[in-house]
Formats: C-alpha cells, sequence, structure tokens
C-alpha cells in the first residue's frame, strides 16, 4: 500500500514560505476605485492587473471537468505548472525525477534549471510503460514521476492499469500529462484523481481547443497541492486578454468537438495515404493528433519538405525512434499538399 504523505516530499521552505501578497490578492471585490495597486488610472481595461487566482476562468473549467475549484491550477501553458511541481518538491542538488524516454523534452529542460537529477526509464520496444523498470529506479530521493498519456511522441495511450499500478506504489507525486487527451478513444485519469492523493494530471488549451497562442494550460490535484502551487507562482502568471480570451473560447464547445473528428478523420486519411510509398517502413497508431513513420531516410525527407515549406518534426535521433519522423495532422487542404510532396519525393528520389 502507497503510504504517501505530502509533508514528506514538499521542500521544507517551500511548506513555510510566505507567499506575495498583492493588491487584488487582498480586495478582489467589484466596482470600487483602485488606490492600492499604483497602477495607470487610464487606458482602461487594460491597466488594471487580472485577477491573480482566475476565479472565473477556474469556475468555467470546474464545471467542463467537473472537478472543484480549490483543485485547480492555471499556468502559463503546461510548463509552468511542470516547473513549479519541480520547484515545490525538488532540492536543488539533491532530489531527482523519473521520466520515461522517449517523452516530452521539458520534463528534463525544467529539472536541469532547477538542478534536478533525472532518472530515465526506457520504454518497451512497443511503446509501452515497463512498470517494474519504472518502480526499480525510484530511490529514497526521487519526488516526481512524469508520464505523458498519449506520449509524445510516440503517440499511444499508456496502459491504464500499468499507470494505476505505479500510482498506488510510488511514494513521490504521479505527474500524468494528458495534452492530447481529447482525440483519445478514452477519458484519461481524470476520473481516478479522487482516489489518489498523490496524482496530478496535466491539461491544456493548445491542442484540441487550438489556442497554443495564449499560453494556458491546468494543473488539476488534491487542493493541497494546489495551494502549494498557488503559493510559489508569479502573481499575476495569467493576463487578463488571456483570460478573458479563454472565457470567451470555452463555450465553443460544439466547434471543438468538430475539430477533434476532422482531425481524426484526417490522421486516418493521412495514414492510409503514406501506406502507398515505399519509404515508409512502419506508421505507428496514435491517440493524439500527431502519429511516427518510420522511414528508410528520415534526414533527407526532412530536407526535401522543408525546402517546400512543409515542416514535420524528425525524431530520428531520439531513443527507439530511429528513423522517425513526426506529422501533426493538418487541414485537408494542407495534408493534400503534404502527400502530394511526398508523391514528387517517391517519383525522384
Amino acid at each position: 500500500m502507497n503510504r504517501f504523505r505530502l509533508e514528506d516530499i514538499v521542500r521544507p521552505n517551500i511548506a513555510e514560505l510566505k507567499p506575495y501578497s498583492s493588491a487584488r490578492n487582498e480586495y478582489s471585490g467589484q466596482d470600487a476605485i483602485y488606490f492600492d495597486a499604483n497602477e495607470n488610472p487610464f487606458n482602461r481595461p487594460y491597466n488594471r492587473y487580472p485577477d491573480p487566482l482566475h476565479t472565473e476562468l477556474k469556475k468555467k473549467i470546474s464545471v467542463l471537468k467537473s472537478i472543484g475549484v480549490d483543485q485547480i491550477f492555471a499556468g502559463n501553458g503546461s510548463d509552468e505548472a511542470i516547473d513549479l511541481l519541480i520547484r515545490a518538491f525538488c532540492i536543488p542538488g539533491k532530489d531527482q525525477i523519473i521520466v520515461p524516454e522517449p517523452s516530452y523534452g521539458m520534463y528534463e529542460v525544467c529539472a536541469s534549471v532547477n538542478d534536478i537529477m533525472v532518472q530515465k526509464v526506457l520504454l518497451k520496444s512497443d511503446f509501452s510503460l515497463n512498470t517494474e523498470d519504472v518502480l526499480r529506479s525510484a530511490g529514497q530521493y526521487t519526488k516526481l514521476l512524469f508520464i505523458c498519456s498519449p506520449n509524445n511522441p510516440t503517440g499511444n495511450s499508456f496502459n491504464e492499469n500499468d499507470v494505476l499500478l505505479i500510482v498506488k506504489k510510488f511514494k513521490g507525486l504521479v505527474v500524468i500529462d494528458e495534452a492530447y487527451i481529447d482525440f483519445a478513444p478514452h477519458t484519461g485519469f481524470l476520473k481516478h484523481l479522487h482516489s489518489y492523493p498523490n496524482m496530478v494530471i496535466l491539461q491544456t488549451l493548445s491542442k484540441a481547443w487550438g489556442m497554443a497562442g495564449i499560453r494556458l494550460g491546468f494543473a488539476f490535484a488534491e487542493k493541497r497541492i494546489i495551494a502549494l502551487l498557488n503559493k510559489i507562482k508569479y502573481p499575476y502568471n495569467i493576463s487578463g486578454l488571456t483570460q478573458r480570451k479563454a472565457l470567451a473560447l470555452l463555450d465553443r464547445m460544439v466547434e471543438k468537438e468538430m475539430w477533434i473528428r476532422s482531425i481524426l478523420s484526417q490522421k486516418e486519411w493521412l495514414q492510409k495515404s503514406l501506406g502507398q510509398f515505399s519509404f515508409v517502413k512502419k506508421i505507428y497508431p496514435s491517440d493524439a493528433n500527431f502519429f511516427l513513420i518510420k522511414v528508410n531516410n528520415p534526414d533527407a525527407i526532412y530536407s526535401f519538405l522543408e525546402s517546400e515549406k512543409l515542416i514535420v518534426r524528425n525524431r530520428s535521433k531520439m531513443p527507439l525512434c530511429d528513423g522517425c519522423l513526426r506529422i501533426t495532422v493538418g487541414t485537408e487542404v494542407e495534408n493534400k499538399m503534404l502527400i502530394n510532396r511526398l508523391k514528387e519525393y517517391h517519383e525522384h528520389y
């Protein structure tokens, strides 16, 4: 049984930290005349600091996700939550995190910036989790374990039972990054959050919601974890412009679902179309809005497409991804352009 205790893994200085109190923390009412925050009285509404706790935004997300407002952290993309989790729980030069490999690169970057050691655990050859190796890698100073599912760059979702087994046995926080969950045929791990106090789930508006440009992501966790993140975040980490735009776009659920259906349909068409080329050795299944293909000359194909202003990601240097390119699904017009250019490559090279 996992005897997880939050107080055992939080950094002592963070637990004792008295957070900065901004003007809008101390007064959050409406329709007041403000003399408290040294703001410029002109150029309204942009002259005023935004809500530091993103109250209306979190209320909206609370309804969409069926989760309490006090279990939601809003950040400047999911990357902010990743960084804050590492800073809240990992002592620089002492503690470590575990990251399956290959996976999203920002886990390692954020750890390195904070002088935290990264223990990498190779996935199995079919890109599934090696649960025994993951748990075996955890030691006295292992505080966090990051699992991206559906995984970037491989596109596959990890087996639910494998992930829950790790959550049950791991004594630190298990952070499940669900940036691509809206494209998956399953609902993810949010439904399990109430059962596991050491589970943190990351989601974003950058992918299915089409809001990558406004930089907004969320962490869902037990309220004490969220309180710690709010304690150490910058006071006004989400701009007023971002909060207002997100509130407006979150009402477009029907359009968002239409986008998802289009992307999934186009992914199927792209994968089928790519199967006609002899230089494509394997097309990997994917639960995301992208997929990997294994080709016989990834550098040449990447360079050819780049010269045509069609940009894919060359992932061939990553572990287990030898010869692989990652392709993000575009619009129908864009996808046809990609296939037509690859036909030219196939004919001439």
